[in-house]
């Protein structure tokens, strides 16, 4: 059974094999769904919780509303 990741920015879950992998030079390992996800944390620099189609911002909606 292949190991299922989650995505450091969009925090979807995708299975092994796929995906991107990349490495601070800290050492911390993040795991990345897809380029854009790539892009808009490692490049762009934005914050997961301000864009409407991460599962982070939905996850804050949610407790808003309770």
């Amino acid at each position: 059974m292949p190991k299922v990741q989650k995505c450091a920015f969009c925090g979807d879950e995708f299975s092994q094999g796929t995906g991107i992998m990349f490495v601070r030079s800290d050492g911390v390992i993040l795991w990345f769904c897809s380029s854009k996800c790539r892009k808009n944390a490692v490049k762009l620099k934005r914050d997961s919780r301000k864009l409407k189609w991460t599962k982070f911002y939905q996850k804050e909606e949610k407790t808003k509303i309770r």
